[in-house]
């Protein structure tokens, strides 16, 4: 019988299948909650788990040592009272509602814009009238990728951006002036021990991430990342890798959002870092030593709607490529190329492919 630890996950997308390509390096094994054709079966074994249940989800937890989750959108009543979860329940409850989320960063001292509750167009109102456009109304749950999500350039869109959101509890944002977009990934283990990764730069487009490069090297951004990254882990006596998205402005960090999992900014540690986000996720759920995050310059590029032909990349000697095996669709992450950032010439032509690609 196997004595190899036993990592659940609920979820079996991308993310999934990275953390049990990483599970095999540790010798760890991983069981996928998801369906037949997830990205996650080309490495790990596929169970059916209704994630609505929590019946279905206590029993797929009480079979593995440690259990986790791939979004942050499953429902917390389901995972309340399950003794091996990692990330708590608590964690994801706050990660998962935008209203939570600004709250909590706010009263443990993280800057965020200006924001207010929205529960009707009345409250839109209001809000618009204190906060002022141009400004973004967020569904408090759920979205991605810039879906769920409104722009009002004019205080006179108020209707419309209200019904847009099909009458969903909201918050609207003021729109941040910012120089540009980094993210900070830890991870912390059962023991206390955090490990952080040097900032990202991320470039969005429409929405989605296109482009991250690492590392970041400011010392000072750097260390109030980290400072406000511990406060967020030890608050939360979190357990996992976690990230925080930060807009710079004016030498100072607004925090946009955080994510209580692995995260498409830290797809480039898998080549550019000592030990990746996935397996230093791994480690700390299971109470290992997190490893080195010691990192070389590393530049991610996503592919959305499709990926490039393999024949178009093989004669890159220093293209990383990753296929999650998904069915080409607008809009969606089908999988990533990680570069080292001196490949700058190479870097530049995939750019201009995977724009045309999308």
């Amino acid at each position: 019988m196997s004595t190899r630890p036993r990592v659940g996950i609920l979820g079996a997308g991308q993310l999934a299948l990275m953390l049990a390509q990483a599970a095999q390096h540790l010798d760890v094994d991983v069981l996928c909650a998801g369906r037949p054709g997830d990205c996650a079966a080309q490495a790990a074994p596929i169970i059916a788990v209704d994630l609505e249940s929590p019946e279905e989800v206590r029993a797929f937890h009480d079979a593995v040592d440690v259990l986790t989750i791939e979004s942050e959108n499953v429902e917390t009543s389901v995972l309340a009272d399950l003794p091996h979860l990692a990330p708590q329940a608590q964690a994801v409850r706050i990660a998962q509602d935008r209203l939570f989320e600004k709250d909590f960063l706010r009263f443990n001292g993280v800057a965020t814009a200006p924001y207010a509750e929205v529960n009707s167009l009345r409250d839109l109102h209001a809000a618009l009238a204190s906060i002022g456009a141009p400004s973004i109304l967020k569904t408090r749950r759920l979205g991605y990728d810039g879906r769920g999500q409104v722009r009002l350039t004019h205080t006179d869109e108020a209707s419309s951006a209200w019904a847009h959101t099909g009458g969903a509890p909201c918050i609207l944002e003021a729109m941040v002036n910012f120089d540009l977009e980094l993210s900070l990934i830890a991870a912390r283990n059962t023991q206390g021990q955090i490990a952080f990764y040097p900032l990202t730069h991320n470039i969005h487009r429409a929405g989605i991430l296109r482009t991250s490069i690492a590392p970041y090297v400011d010392p000072v951004l750097q260390s109030l990342a980290e400072k406000h990254m511990r406060t967020v882990l030890e608050k939360l006596n979190y357990v996992g890798v976690l990230a925080i998205e930060f807009f710079v402005s004016e030498r100072t960090l607004i925090a946009n959002e955080m994510a209580p999992r692995v995260h498409n900014s830290g797809h480039w540690t898998i080549e550019g870092a000592a030990t990746s986000q996935f397996e230093n996720a791994l480690r700390a759920m299971l109470g290992m030593t997190l490893g080195s995050t010691r990192s070389q310059p590393t530049v991610m590029l996503n592919c959305i709607g499709t990926m490039p032909p393999e024949s178009d990349t093989a004669p890159f000697a220093n293209l990383h490529r990753h296929d999650y095996g998904k069915q080409p669709r607008a809009g969606r992450k089908v999988g990533h190329l990680t570069f080292p950032a001196t490949e700058t010439a190479a870097i530049a032509l995939w750019q201009e492919r995977l724009e045309i690609l999308s």
